[in-house]
């Protein structure tokens, strides 16, 4: 695949190389996110998008005009923008961007509503700090994994702590970065 991406011109093998670029870790995959969702909105914007793949490109040591880097993201758009709107939510960009153990699968189906996330959200932040802690984090993951008869893996709970955590502001994960991966909607 690698080598078939080498032979074919920019413009054919774009999504064959992309597809290529696997990151290791559901951590790189979390802190991907973090930079280049630089406002902080839980999306990636068109923008936020045309940057990543820039970066990307230039990693592969691929350099492209503007107009082409416009249409690129406008395809990545297209193809993985499964709501239209225009963004990327984290679950999108799991799509896109594969991991070889990708821990955003196992909490799929797993969404809830903004008015259930709150109440799960105070009832794990045990000491009404705002956020929640590597601790807290653990009670709520075995939790969530129990209520929707999800087999959680205990060897991979830390693995999924850290990828979760790596959205965190120095270990505290608050309300908004959690959200992103447990909410079905905005709060």
């Amino acid at each position: 695949l690698l080598q078939l991406a080498q032979i074919l011109p920019t413009e054919e093998n774009f999504l064959l190389f992309f597809r290529c670029q696997q990151l290791k870790s559901s951590e790189d995959f979390m802190q991907t996110w973090r930079k280049y969702d630089s406002d902080h909105s839980g999306f990636i914007d068109s923008e936020e998008l045309k940057s990543f793949l820039k970066d990307l490109l230039q990693k592969a040591n691929k350099q492209i005009e503007d107009s082409k880097l416009t249409e690129y993201t406008e395809i990545m758009l297209r193809m993985f923008d499964a709501n239209n709107d225009g963004k990327l939510e984290l679950t999108e960009l799991a799509r896109l961007l594969p991991v070889q153990e990708n821990f955003l699968i196992k909490f799929q189906g797993v969404k809830m509503c903004a008015k259930e996330f709150n109440k799960a959200f105070e009832m794990y932040d045990q000491d009404g700090n705002g956020y929640i802690d590597e601790n807290e984090l653990d009670a709520l993951l075995k939790d969530l994994c129990e209520k929707n008869k999800k087999e959680l893996d205990i060897n991979n709970l830390a693995t999924y702590k850290k990828s979760i955590m790596a959205l965190s502001d120095g270990g505290k994960l608050y309300r908004a970065e959690l959200a992103l991966i447990l909410c079905a909607e905005e709060n």
